[in-house]
């Protein structure tokens, strides 16, 4: 069981054995800032002894840091805006644990995630019966084997059920607050800002612009930037105003006080990963999700060499380079691949 020292996976963990089934709880230890990581390894420990089960810890701040940390922190140099989570599940967290389970005998390994899966050739990745905490998104680019060796044990619970069974089995993280940051943020929650400063890079600067190329100010780093922000834009316009394009090349960012100015009809995705390895024939209608808060919508995906054009049947707000794009047919996970841009009507 991938126990991260919260609620969610410590109810798993807990539903798990009420089965009946033998668990071993793992906690995966990043370890980039000793001041957090230890809480969670302690958190999961805790439950553990409380569960009357045994407790690993696996060290992984080397690979973390190599598959994860490093290509994120690439994406956000040039501009863009990455998916650590997407990435990381597949080639960190679900490959460590699989491989634990399979040093241990384990027949299955389990998370907290909102999800359920059907096993079979191939695997049916479907999304948590209640839409709220549907955390699909995050899964879309694990292969068959991985979901075939996976158990979602809060698949069809809400929020408030796991709650409740957390007070029930009187877990010591049961009033333990949900975190939103990421998990390599550091105490001023600035993923980016955290990233630049580990890999001792030098931020990019560069002019702020309005839609018509006038310069309004200038910025220390488009690092702390992203396509669709509105706060802590450092420019004091008189109104409201979003951003619209970061140019990883020269350091500009784009303003508009126009909020229809970050809706686009299109996108180009690259990298795709058809989702437990089955492929879709193309073209393809299904809705897709361009961030993890936003609702999936209609659309209508092609091939473009190799690359895919996802085209909306109602224009989109804010599509982000860097941001996984996941695709739906209903309830289940066709798959996901990585926006690489926002395209006008007409473009490719």
């Amino acid at each position: 069981m991938a126990m991260s020292g919260g609620v969610d996976s410590s109810v798993a963990a807990g539903l798990l054995q009420r089965e009946g089934l033998a668990v071993t709880g793992a906690t995966i230890d990043f370890r980039l800032h000793p001041g957090r990581t230890p809480d969670a390894v302690d958190s999961a420990r805790s439950v553990c002894d409380r569960l009357g089960i045994p407790h690993v810890v696996i060290a992984a701040a080397d690979v973390f840091e190599r598959d994860i940390l490093r290509p994120a922190w690439d994406e956000i140099a040039a501009g863009r805006t990455p998916s650590p989570c997407v990435r990381c599940n597949p080639l960190v967290k679900f490959r460590l644990i699989l491989e634990l389970a399979d040093r241990l005998g384990a027949t299955f390994i389990a998370t907290g995630h909102y999800a359920l899966v059907e096993h079979g050739s191939p695997p049916l990745l479907r999304r948590g019966l209640h839409s709220p905490k549907d955390q699909t998104y995050f899964l879309c680019a694990l292969d068959g084997h991985q979901l075939n060796r996976t158990l979602f044990p809060l698949g069809r619970l809400t929020k408030n059920e796991v709650r409740r069974l957390a007070e029930e089995m009187n877990l010591p993280v049961a009033q333990k607050k949900e975190s939103q940051d990421a998990c390599f943020a550091d105490d001023s929650g600035e993923s980016a800002e955290t990233l630049r400063r580990r890999f001792n890079a030098q931020a990019l600067p560069g002019d702020v612009l309005a839609t018509d190329g006038t310069l309004l100010g200038r910025h220390g780093g488009i690092h702390r930037f992203t396509v669709g922000q509105r706060k802590g834009l450092g420019i004091a316009l008189g109104r409201r105003a979003w951003v619209t394009r970061i140019d990883g090349q020269t350091g500009a960012v784009t303003l508009s006080t126009n909020e229809q100015d970050l809706f686009h009809r299109a996108l180009r995705a690259t990298g795709v990963r058809w989702t437990g390895g089955a492929t879709p024939a193309l073209p393809l209608r299904c809705q897709a999700r361009i961030r993890y808060r936003s609702p999936a919508a209609d659309a209508a995906v092609t091939a473009d060499g190799d690359s895919l054009i996802v085209t909306f049947d109602e224009p989109s707000q804010a599509i982000t380079p860097g941001q996984a794009v996941v695709f739906y047919d209903g309830d289940r996970v066709l798959g996901g691949a990585w926006i690489d841009t926002a395209l006008h009507s007409g473009q490719r």
